[in-house]
């Protein structure tokens, strides 16, 4: 007995561990992916199943820090301009998805013999998407930065920040909570003031913080210290009473542009991985068998009855914001099933007398469900398409033969493809925008569908076999990201890279790209140019202008990229009388 005491203690880690590897290989092999290999495993070793860990409510805390270090990485890999181009996903596709659910899901509850009060609030919880299932689906596929996994994120992000809201609709409708404890409007500004600090301190305090530890060089402390700043950002916002996850997202955004980004990703992916594992985990041991058993009818039918709702309504509400029919059919299916907040939703919910405990475990169990079926699922996409005359894109490169590879297709991949054609260079064009691809076959181009953040794409395409690699994607994050693998992988492919603008420009310096072409350099100069021609000035004179500005650009640059931004000769010079002779 004595020593059975001394091994209770890693016990039940080692259950964890021991069902993970287990199922989560098993899963995978037969296609269902490791998020359902964790659900598995919990329901198996959980309080329903072996009864090897008979109290998952002690884990729960634990588990979802894997959701608020998944928000952290993902704000780690994103900026403020980045989330600003996503605005109107964001704002509107995201607040129209919430809403329109709901209001289709609410009365469906209502039916089954519910009051409107709890409806309400079942239907706006089931209305959430489950951010830790649907961004480890994306980032297994390798489609975090696909056209519909942009969108789906987007939708995500503003069901996290929805949460606040309902949470606060369950309090005004508790029986029990009649007079609010605080006043609106402190509650509203006790959460902008935990906002304006965290991004005070991300702003200001974290670069000094980071730069002061890596002097110090102790690779344990600058790991401990990452998690300090998540899980303090985390906590200042669960203390506002907003969403941990959304702080430990705030202060990843704040760090994205941080020199200590790739470092930071790296200390904390580990513990990212293994608690995201665990809160699956947790997911599964939550589901009870006996209720599903007894209620299997009512909850199969609700299933799919949220299922269908939710797809369509995505579907439709994607359309009308404008994206294409195969990204808006891809992020309605992967948005399909309800979420881990509907969990926080329900209990809360329950706590308040808002509804009864039979009804939130019924809940549960039924966003647990929704789910499991979101994996196979999504695979029903490309036959969906297919069927409707709509044929989804694979990544098919069987007939990649060039000796040229063009990653990204928009309009200066395609002037670039017609310069390489016209002199009988037959180049390899990838892109993942599925229009775009479609209106290009119009014209008889051959573009693959791929996306060139991912290795074994680049490797199907040619990589390694091609003698030049041109990178003319739009965004800079995808653009580094394309670079990198290529240096990795293919150090002797030559490559052209196309920069965003000056500061991407010296960035990609620093990586070892001769000479990348910021986009509107050339323009700007002829236009310029042609400025000039226009006021009345001779032909010979404007084009020497223009060639002077641009040796001008080409010092400045040169003396940026070993002095900084701020170095190098001034970019405008003061005006200047022109005279005949010149």
């Amino acid at each position: 007995m004595a020593e059975a005491s001394h091994l209770a203690p890693i016990l039940t880690p080692m259950v964890f561990l021991a069902a993970a590897v287990v199922a989560v290989p098993l899963a995978k092999r037969v296609g269902l992916g490791s998020v359902l290999g964790y659900i598995a495993a919990g329901i198996v070793i959980g309080p329903f199943g072996l009864k090897l860990i008979d109290t998952p409510e002690r884990i729960a805390g634990i588990a979802e820090l894997g959701i608020v270090l998944l928000l952290f990485i993902i704000g780690l890999e994103l900026n403020l301009g980045r989330l600003w181009a996503l605005r109107k996903d964001i704002l509107g596709l995201g607040t129209a998805q919430v809403l329109v659910c709901g209001a289709l899901l609410a009365p469906c509850v209502w039916m089954a013999g519910a009051g409107w009060g709890a409806a309400s609030v079942a239907g706006l919880g089931l209305a959430l998407s489950s951010t830790a299932l649907v961004m480890q689906l994306l980032a297994e596929r390798g489609e975090l930065e696909a056209p519909y996994g942009r969108t789906a994120f987007a939708v995500l992000l503003l069901q996290d920040l929805a949460i606040v809201p309902l949470l606060a609709l369950v309090a005004f409708l508790s029986p029990r909570m009649m007079v609010a404890e605080h006043p609106m409007w402190m509650s509203v500004a006790t959460g902008l003031g935990a906002v304006a600090a965290v991004v005070l301190t991300g702003r200001f305090l974290l670069n000094p913080f980071f730069g002061l530890l890596a002097r110090a060089g102790a690779r344990e402390i600058m790991t401990a210290a990452a998690l300090l700043v998540v899980l303090g950002a985390a906590g200042l916002m669960a203390v506002a009473g907003l969403s941990m996850a959304m702080g430990a997202f705030l202060a990843g955004v704040l760090l994205a542009e941080s020199n200590y980004r790739h470092e930071l990703e790296a200390d904390i992916e580990p513990f990212r991985g293994l608690l995201l594992g665990l809160f699956f985990l947790s997911v599964g041991m939550s589901v009870d068998l006996a209720v599903v058993w007894a209620q299997a009818p009512l909850l199969l039918a609700g299933v799919f009855l949220l299922v269908a709702l939710k797809s369509v309504a995505t579907y439709g509400l994607a359309r009308v914001f404008g994206h294409p029919p195969a990204t808006a059919l891809r992020a309605a299916l992967i948005l399909a099933q309800g979420g881990e907040f509907g969990f926080v939703l329900y209990s809360a919910a329950a706590a308040a007398g808002v509804m009864g405990g039979d009804l939130a475990s019924l809940l549960v169990a039924l966003v647990t469900l929704s789910m499991a079926v979101t994996p196979p699922l999504l695979r029903l996409a490309p036959r969906i398409l297919s069927r409707c005359g709509r044929p989804m894109p694979e990544e098919d490169f069987s007939d990649a033969k060039g000796s040229v590879m063009v990653v990204g297709f928009g309009r200066m991949g395609q002037l670039v493809t017609q310069v390489l054609q016209r002199h009988g260079v037959q180049p390899v064009l990838i892109d993942t925008d599925v229009q775009r691809i479609q209106e290009a076959a119009r014209f008889g181009s051959r573009v693959h569908y791929g996306d060139g953040t991912r290795l074994d794409v680049l490797r199907a395409a040619g990589g390694g076999r091609v003698r030049l690699i041109a990178v003319c994607t739009d965004r800079p994050e995808i653009t580094n990201r394309v670079v990198t693998l290529v240096q990795e992988a293919f150090p002797e492919t030559a490559l052209v890279v196309r920069a965003f603008d000056r500061r991407h420009a010296l960035s990609l310096l620093e990586r070892g790209i001769e000479n990348p072409i910021r986009e509107t350099v050339e323009s700007a100069l002829i236009l310029g140019r042609e400025a000039l021609l226009a006021l009345g000035v001779p032909r010979e004179q404007a084009e020497a202008v223009e060639q002077e500005v641009r040796l001008r650009d080409r010092e400045r640059l040169a003396a940026q990229q070993i002095g900084g931004l701020f170095a190098g000769p001034e970019p405008l010079t003061p005006p200047r009388v022109m005279k005949a002779a010149e």
